[in-house]
C-alpha cells in the first residue's frame, strides 16, 4: 500500500523537477524523428539511454535495419517483487523539417510541438517516474538497486511503433514474457482517460489485375480492374457494422494509367479494426472472400497484408489494474477513467500473450498527428506522480 506521506514525497520530487522536464520535452521535439528519419530517432535513443544509465541501467542498443535502435533499459531490483515493463515510442509521424517549422512553444495551459503528446511526454514522464521513486525510496535510506520495489525493470524506447512496430515487436514481446505486469506510456486521451482496451489494427491492401484495350476502339476487349476495384470498394464498405465494433475503411483507390486506356491495374488500401480476435477472423475471412469473387469477367485480386496489432480486450486482470490506477488517481485528488479506443499501440502486442497492462498512462495531450498537437501543462505533475504510485503500488502488493 502506498501511503499518504509517499504520495506527497512522490509528488513533491517531481514537481521540483518540472523545469527539467520541460527542458527534455524541448529537447526531444526539436529533432526531427519520423519513423522513416533514422538519425533523429537514434538521437532520441541516445537521450534515452543516457537517462536509464543515470538510473543504474544496463542498457542494450539494439540495431535497426530498416528503422532506429530500439533501446532497452533494464533495472535488477533488490527486492523479490513482480517483474515490470514500460514501453515508450521515440519516433513520430512527421516529416524531416517540421521541427523547424513547428518549434517547441507554451503558453499558459499548453506546449506546443510535432510529437509533444504522441508521445515525448510520456517517454520522459518514464523517466522522470522513476527518478522520484529512487529519490523517495533514498528518504528510507535505500541504496543502489534497492530503490525498485520490483525483482526486475525493463523500460523499451520503441523506434518504429507509429509504423505498428515491426522490428521491436520481438523485442518487446521478450521483455513482456519476463513480466508480470506492464504499462504503456502514451498520452492519456484529450479528456484525461487512460485507455484499458484497444481494438486490433491491420493494414491491408487488394491488388487487382484486369486487361488492358483501347478505350475508344476498342473497350469490348478490355476487363477494367478500375470497374472491378469499384464494385470491391462498395462490398468492402458493406461490412461496417456487420461485427460488433468492426470498422473497414478503404483509404485509397488507385489505378489505371490514361483516361483513354481499360485500366489493368487497381489497388485498395484498406484499415480494418476489431474488438476482438474472433470478429478480427471473421472480418478477414469476408474481405478474403470478396477479393476471390469477380463481378468484371477475368480480373483477378490479391491480398497483401501490412502492419498489425492484435487486439487488446478488457480482461479481469486489466480492469483491476485500472480500478487501482482509479484509487489511486482519487488520493491525488483528481478522477479517472478508463476507456476503450479504436487506435493500436504497443499495449495490443502485450496484452497477447495474457500479460496485464494499462496504456495512456502519460500526461494528457491531444491533437496527435497533426499541426495543432499539444500536452496539458498541468497534467504533468499529477499523471507522473500516478504513474510512479501506480510502479510503487504494483511492486509492493503484486499484479492483479
Amino acid at each position: 500500500m502506498v501511503t499518504d506521506t509517499e504520495l506527497q514525497l512522490l509528488r513533491a520530487d517531481i514537481e521540483s523537477r518540472l523545469p527539467g522536464y520541460l527542458d527534455d520535452l524541448r529537447r526531444l521535439t526539436s529533432i526531427d524523428c519520423g519513423t522513416y528519419t533514422v538519425d533523429g530517432v537514434n538521437e532520441v535513443g541516445r537521450w534515452f539511454a543516457e537517462q536509464m544509465r543515470e538510473l543504474g541501467a544496463d542498457v542494450e542498443v539494439v540495431p535497426g535495419s530498416r528503422f532506429g535502435d530500439t533501446v532497452v533499459g533494464r533495472l535488477g531490483g533488490g527486492s523479490d517483487g513482480p517483474a515490470a515493463l514500460l514501453v515508450g515510442h521515440m519516433d513520430t509521424v512527421f516529416d524531416e523539417g517540421t521541427a523547424s517549422e513547428r518549434p517547441f512553444r507554451m503558453d499558459e495551459r499548453r506546449a506546443y510541438a510535432p510529437g509533444v503528446s504522441d508521445m515525448k511526454c510520456g517517454l520522459v514522464s518514464g523517466v522522470y517516474a522513476l527518478r522520484a521513486l529512487r529519490a523517495v525510496a533514498g528518504v528510507g535510506g535505500a541504496d543502489g538497486a534497492d530503490w525498485l520495489p520490483f525483482s526486475r525493470l525493463a523500460y523499451v524506447g520503441n523506434p518504429d511503433e507509429e509504423v505498428a512496430s515491426p522490428e521491436s515487436t520481438p523485442l518487446i514481446a521478450g521483455e513482456a514474457r519476463q513480466s508480470d505486469v506492464a504499462f504503456v506510456l502514451e498520452s492519456a486521451r484529450a479528456n484525461g482517460d487512460i485507455v484499458s482496451a484497444r481494438k486490433g489494427v491491420a493494414d491491408i491492401r487488394l491488388h487487382l489485375r484486369g486487361r488492358a484495350a483501347h478505350a475508344g476502339v476498342e473497350p469490348e476487349k478490355g476487363r477494367s480492374a478500375v470497374v472491378e476495384a469499384a464494385h470491391k470498394t462498395l462490398a468492402l464498405a458493406a461490412l461496417n457494422g456487420r461485427w460488433p465494433g468492426v470498422t473497414l475503411n478503404v483509404g485509397v483507390v488507385s489505378g489505371g494509367t490514361r483516361p483513354n486506356v481499360v485500366a489493368e491495374e487497381a489497388h485498395l488500401q484498406l484499415d480494418l479494426r476489431a474488438v476482438d480476435q474472433a470478429a478480427m477472423d471473421a472480418a478477414e475471412a469476408e474481405i478474403e472472400r470478396i477479393c476471390a469473387s469477380s463481378t468484371v469477367p477475368d480480373v483477378s485480386c490479391s491480398i497483401e497484408l501490412g502492419d498489425r496489432f492484435a487486439p487488446m480486450p478488457r480482461t479481469e486482470a486489466i480492469g483491476q489494474l485500472a480500478e487501482r490506477a482509479i484509487t489511486l488517481a482519487a488520493r491525488l485528488g483528481f478522477e479517472l477513467r478508463d476507456v476503450a479506443t479504436g487506435g493500436g499501440s504497443d499495449a495490443n502486442g502485450i496484452a497477447g500473450l495474457g500479460v496485464p497492462v494499462l496504456d495512456g498512462l502519460g500526461p494528457i495531450g491531444g491533437g496527435d498527428h497533426s499541426a495543432d498537437e499539444y500536452l496539458e501543462l498541468d497534467s504533468i505533475v499529477p499523471r507522473t506522480t500516478l504513474l510512479a504510485a501506480l510502479l510503487l503500488d504494483v511492486g509492493r502488493r503484486g499484479p492483479p
